[in-house]
C-alpha cells in the first residue's frame, strides 16, 4: 500500500483536537486511509449505516477510540450531534474523523455548526513524492487516482471518463448544481480546452446559451469537487497593466488528459497544448507537497501587459518564491533574466526555473533544477529553519 504524506498530519491534528475532517476528491483514497486507523466506521451514503449510526449515538459518544463518519455531507443532520457531543467533553481529542468529498465552502454546517471544534486536511490524489521517481512521466499522463491507472494502467483513460460522467450525472447535482448532466460534461470539456488560460466566463457561457455568472456558479461547484483550482493574480502596486483574472487548472492532469483524447504517451507529446499540461501539473505537484504537509502557502500567478509573467507567485512562510515552469531539459540564460526581471517586481526572495533539466544550478537566491529539486528546497526552506523576517 502507498504510504500518503498527509497521514502524519492527520495523527497529529487528531491528537490534537475533537474532530478532523479529510476532505478530497472521489476515489483519492481517504477511506483507505481512514480505516488504516482502526475506527468505528459509518458510510453516511447508505440508509442501513445512517441507521445504525442512530441507533449506537448514545454508545459512541461515551465510548473511547476514534469513530469514522465516511461522506458526512450526505447526512447534514450529523453535524448538530457531533457538536453536543463535542462541546459535552471539549477536552477529549481524537474522536471523529469525517470524510467529504465537497469543499467545506460548499458544506455549510462545516462552518456553521463545528467552527472552533474541526481541524481539516485535505488529501489529494497520489502526488510525486509519494510514488517511485520512476512513476512520474505515468503521473503525468494518467493522473494520480488510485485506481485511474497510475500503479495499473489498462483502466486508463476509460476509468477517467466514467468518474467524471458519474460525478455529472449523480454526484454535482445531489451536491446542489442545477445543470443538466449533458451541460455539465459540456462544462468539462471547455474547461479542459481553456486548461492553463485566464478564465473568461462569457464566451464559454455563450457556447452553453447560459449567462457568464452562471457559468461562474457552476463552475463553484466543480471547483467545490476538487476538479478544478483558479489560480488567482498576484496583484502588486505598479505602473504596469496587469493580468487581473484568474487562471484556470485541471487538478488532476489524468481527467484533463481523457477529456482532450489523449490515451497514450506518444499522443500526449504530440498536443500543441503539452506545454500548457505540463505547467498545471508541477503546480499541482508543488501544493499538493506542501497542503500535505500542513504548510500555509498563497498561490498566484502573476502576468503583465507587456509579457513578463511567472507561473507561480509562492508565499510560504515568510519567502517568497518566483516560479517559472518550463518543458525543456535545457533551459538557457535569458530565461532565467526574464524570470529575474519579474522576480524583482514581486518582491521575490527565491527565485526558480523548473525544467526537465538533469544539470541543476543554484545561487544564493536562484535555483534552476527539475522538480524532485525545488520540492527539496521548498523542504529546506522551513520557515522555523530562517531568520529572514519580511
Amino acid at each position: 500500500m502507498v504510504r500518503r504524506r498527509v497521514a502524519t498530519l492527520l495523527r497529529q491534528r487528531l491528537r490534537a483536537i475533537p474532530a478532523v475532517a479529510l476532505v478530497g476528491p472521489r476515489q483519492c483514497g481517504k477511506t483507505t486511509l481512514a480505516r488504516g486507523l482502526r475506527g468505528r466506521y459509518f458510510d453516511l451514503e447508505q440508509p442501513e449505516e445512517r441507521l445504525r449510526l442512530d441507533l449506537e449515538w448514545d454508545q459512541i459518544v461515551r465510548a473511547p477510540g476514534l469513530t469514522i463518519l465516511d461522506e458526512a455531507q450526505s447526512s447534514p443532520a450529523i453535524f448538530s450531534r457531533l457538536r453536543g457531543a463535542i462541546d459535552a467533553d471539549r477536552k477529549r481529542n481524537g474522536r471523529f474523523l469525517l470524510l467529504g468529498s465537497v469543499s467545506p465552502g460548499l458544506i455549510r454546517e462545516v462552518s456553521e455548526s463545528l467552527a472552533g471544534r474541526l481541524g481539516l486536511c485535505e488529501l489529494t490524489p497520489f502526488h510525486v513524492t509519494e510514488l517511485p521517481r520512476s512513476k512520474a512521466e505515468t503521473l503525468w499522463l494518467r493522473g494520480g487516482y488510485p485506481d485511474g491507472g497510475v500503479l495499473k494502467g489498462a483502466t486508463f483513460p476509460t476509468w477517467q471518463r466514467d468518474y467524471l460522467t458519474l460525478l455529472a450525472q449523480r454526484d454535482l447535482p445531489a451536491w446542489g448544481l442545477p445543470a443538466r448532466p449533458m451541460i455539465t460534461e459540456r462544462l468539462f470539456k471547455m474547461l479542459a480546452a481553456v486548461h492553463g488560460s485566464v478564465w473568461h466566463a462569457a464566451p464559454i457561457g455563450a457556447s452553453l446559451g447560459l449567462s457568464y455568472h452562471t457559468v461562474n456558479s457552476y463552475l463553484d461547484y466543480v471547483r467545490g469537487a476538487y476538479l478544478v483550482r483558479l489560480l488567482p493574480p498576484f496583484l502588486p502596486s505598479l505602473r504596469k497593466r496587469l493580468v487581473r483574472s484568474p487562471k484556470v487548472y485541471w487538478r488532476d492532469s489524468g481527467l484533463l488528459h481523457a477529456l482532450l483524447g489523449v490515451a497514450s504517451r506518444d499522443q500526449l507529446l504530440a498536443q500543441p497544448w503539452l506545454g500548457a499540461s505540463w505547467e498545471g501539473w508541477v503546480i499541482e505537484q508543488i501544493l499538493a507537497h506542501l497542503t500535505s504537509d500542513g504548510r500555509d502557502h498563497e498561490a498566484h500567478f502573476f502576468r503583465t501587459s507587456d509579457g513578463l509573467e511567472i507561473d507561480l507567485v509562492l508565499d510560504v512562510g515568510r519567502t517568497r518564491w518566483a516560479i517559472e515552469i518550463k518543458l525543456t531539459t535545457s533551459p538557457s540564460p535569458a530565461d532565467i533574466e526574464r524570470l529575474a526581471r519579474a522576480a524583482d517586481l514581486v518582491g521575490a526572495d527565491r527565485r526558480c526555473l523548473v525544467s526537465r533539466t538533469s544539470h541543476p544550478a543554484r545561487s544564493a537566491t536562484t535555483l534552476s533544477c527539475d522538480l524532485t529539486g525545488l520540492l527539496q528546497a521548498l523542504d529546506e526552506d522551513r520557515p522555523s529553519r530562517r531568520s529572514h523576517t519580511r
